[in-house]
């Protein structure tokens, strides 16, 4: 019979212990998987099973609020900025105080908790001693795509659950089962880095084959000038900011779906400023991931440069087009990493564009 761990597609072994995990509730439960593994999706599936009276039918009333992000007892809390500040987890441990409204939990999501421990102030005492002091009608359940040994002593306050990376046919089989034709589910994995909801978005993007060729004809249209590269990176964010658009008109229709079902169950909608300001988070997230996609495309671009350049007769020209296709992927790589820091996208894309244009 299914559940609401069927959804979770190539976590089949995952999947059977949490259905086991769910029926004998602890107080806190770490889920840790590389980037890609539906994080997230698991959390409120989660969630859905331990506030369902049937351990998540994926039928009930329950299930359907607490996937649809309407439950009140059940709160992701998100960080602000690259790593999680001591008031945010603060406030986690406020909500995690109050009584729950239903028959079931209150059920605080935290995610990325292996931020805790970077940054200038590492907030991981403040995550300890939340989980060391649970009320007794709370769940915590954490993510994190990694435990370093300095988590040590949060992942030993939790039951933990290890996820596998989503393959792309993975997540095809996920988008098709929405109803979306092969060719775009396939298109929209390739491009969502594992991300359900991204590739969810992208399937019905019709712009997608069209910024991935934008991408990949990057190489031909440098003219070695700054001026080359400033009109690349202007074009680049403007399909930046149609790819965000149909986030935006979905974060939309929730936002209003939202308010509809607090009125209709006599409750409050919740801070209206919160979730625009999850929402902006989501948003830069999104770009985020469209600008590492642009960055893959661009990076496969290059290895076949390199390719052929290795396949033609060894000659001086053969070795400076070897040196340029190598310079320009570890550029790319470069890239990519400081798109994990909290620099410009301008700047990081101009800097990109110039050093590319100079291969």
């Amino acid at each position: 019979m299914a559940d609401v761990f069927d959804r979770l597609v190539g976590q089949t072994r995952a999947a059977d212990l949490l259905r086991q995990y769910v029926r004998h509730p602890v107080h806190a439960y770490l889920v840790v998987g590389p980037d890609g593994s539906n994080l997230r999706d698991t959390a409120i599936a989660m969630a859905a099973a331990l506030q369902c009276p049937e351990h998540g039918c994926g039928r009930c009333e329950v299930c359907r609020l607490v996937l649809s992000g309407a439950d009140t007892d059940v709160t992701i809390v998100e960080r602000a900025g690259l790593s999680w500040r001591v008031d945010e987890l603060r406030e986690a441990e406020r909500l995690s105080r109050r009584r729950p409204l239903g028959d079931g939990y209150q059920i605080v999501i935290l995610e990325d908790v292996q931020l805790t421990v970077t940054g200038t102030a590492p907030s991981a005492p403040a995550l300890l001693k939340t989980l060391e002091e649970p009320p007794p009608r709370t769940v915590f359940v954490l993510t994190a795509d990694e435990t370093p040994p300095e988590l040590d002593t949060i992942v030993s306050r939790c039951l933990e659950i290890r996820l596998n990376a989503l393959t792309d046919d993975d997540v095809a089989a996920i988008v098709m089962a929405d109803g979306v034709d092969e060719p775009a589910a396939r298109a929209a994995a390739a491009a969502a880095n594992g991300d359900i909801r991204r590739a969810r978005i992208l399937a019905r993007d019709d712009a997608l084959v069209r910024r991935a060729a934008q991408w990949r004809a990057v190489p031909e249209r440098f003219d070695g000038s700054p001026a080359g590269a400033t009109r690349i990176v202007e074009e680049i964010v403007r399909a930046l900011d149609e790819a965000v658009a149909p986030l935006v008109a979905l974060q939309q229709d929730e936002a209003t779906r939202r308010s509809a079902e607090a009125r209709e169950l006599g409750l409050r909608a919740g801070s209206r400023r919160d979730l625009e300001a999850a929402f902006k988070r989501e948003q830069r997230r999104f770009r985020t991931d469209e600008l590492r996609f642009g960055v893959r495309v661009l990076t496969e671009v290059y290895r076949r440069r390199l390719h052929d350049a290795l396949e033609d007769e060894v000659g001086a020209r053969s070795t400076d087009r070897v040196r340029a296709a190598m310079d320009a992927i570890g550029a790319l790589g470069e890239a990519n990493r400081r798109l994990s820091t909290p620099l410009d996208e301008n700047l990081l894309l101009y800097d990109l564009m110039l050093s590319l244009s100079s291969m």
